[in-house]
């Protein structure tokens, strides 16, 4: 009986062996095998290779977010497309227009976004 579940505890076993021994190994190994000299550039935060001039928490502009919102909203809706794709001759006529009627609302909200400008970055 017992048996029938070695296979579900050397996968938890490999599993646990693949996620923690590589972050115990590369923190061990490391401080064992490496020279620990930290200065103020290594300590420094990394940052393109230039000095940080504004915070980190600075404020960005609602039109980014308004723009990946709107990138995400059509990006999903064009993953439907595959599926539909695929299995198109079984649907027949009628899945055919379904998906006509679902891109026409898709380019109807696309133009209404153009043309309330919320895809000008300025």
């Amino acid at each position: 009986m017992l048996e029938n579940y070695f296979p579900i505890l050397m996968f938890i076993i490999v599993g646990l062996a693949v996620g923690v021994v590589p972050v115990l190994l590369g923190g061990g190994l490391t401080r064992l095998l490496g020279v620990h000299r930290p200065d103020s550039e290594k300590l420094a935060p990394y940052e393109c290779g230039f000095e940080a001039f504004e915070d980190a928490r600075m404020k960005f502009d609602v039109r980014y977010y308004l723009v990946a919102i709107l990138f995400i909203l059509f990006d999903l809706e064009i993953a439907f497309l595959f599926p539909w794709a695929v299995v198109l001759q079984e649907l027949g006529f009628f899945g055919f227009m379904a998906m006509v009627v679902f891109l026409g609302i898709l380019v109807v909200g696309f133009i209404y976004e153009w043309m309330k400008g919320a895809l000008e970055w300025e």
